[in-house]
């Protein structure tokens, strides 16, 4: 049994601090968010909510300059404010931050925040089983290998959690009628808009799928659907 403890005390511990986290980004939200008040959002959020057959769909500003959407483990929407600033000035229509939206609420329908949980605390117990037997045959360096491995795995899971949200909120934009031009339209800006156009870090160690390839998934599905 005694073995076992440090695998076990890596779940306990995977378990704590994913809690810690959600407690503090939900903290910070709190303290640095507004609801979104745009009267034009507003009614394609209202498209997408009789599409969901809900009430209303809140989606709130995050009040830092970085262009992203997020998915707050507690279920709520959030745009940050250097994304809508972006589609104040311009860069970025209505119909592409409703497909921002979209996939957000791909995240929490999908229960990615969850399955993140359990995937956080099985990695820990994964990383400590595999350095204790890498340990054996590489003294030393066995943590190093274990981290950089479940770094690999982490990165591939969250890459499919990224396509689950994509193709969600394809289907729900062509049910709501804004349909998914707007989608792959963002994502044809989204580099530059992100400042991250011109790095090409290998795709194996990202945590979101290559932009090109998400964009031949999204058209894939969106012809499948409207001819269903």
């Amino acid at each position: 049994m005694l073995k076992f403890t440090p695998i076990l005390l890596a779940v306990l511990y995977g378990l704590v601090m994913y809690r810690f986290s959600i407690w503090r980004t939900s903290k910070e939200l709190d303290e640095k968010s507004t609801e979104l008040a745009d009267p034009i959002l507003k009614s394609l959020t209202e498209d997408m909510a009789r599409a969901l057959d809900i009430p209303r769909i809140e989606v709130n500003i995050y009040e830092i300059d970085p262009v992203n959407g997020l998915a707050a483990p507690d279920g709520r929407i959030f745009i940050t404010r250097g994304f809508f600033n972006k589609y104040r000035a311009g860069e970025v229509t209505a119909a592409e931050l409703a497909s921002v939206i979209a996939h957000e609420l791909g995240h929490v329908a999908l229960g990615h925040s969850r399955r993140r949980m359990i995937d956080f605390s099985g990695q820990n117990a994964m990383r400590t089983a595999l350095a204790m037997i890498l340990n054996r045959f590489l003294p030393g360096v066995g943590m190093f290998i274990a981290n950089a491995l479940m770094s690999l795995l982490a990165a591939k899971l969250s890459r499919s959690d990224e396509y689950e949200a994509d193709a969600y909120a394809t289907a729900l934009l062509i049910k709501s009628g804004i349909g998914a031009d707007p989608q792959i339209s963002l994502f044809h800006k989204l580099e530059t808009l992100t400042g991250a156009k011109g790095t090409t870090p290998p795709a194996w160690t990202l945590s979101h799928p290559v932009t090109a390839e998400r964009i031949k998934a999204i058209e894939t599905n969106a012809e499948k659907w409207k001819l269903s």
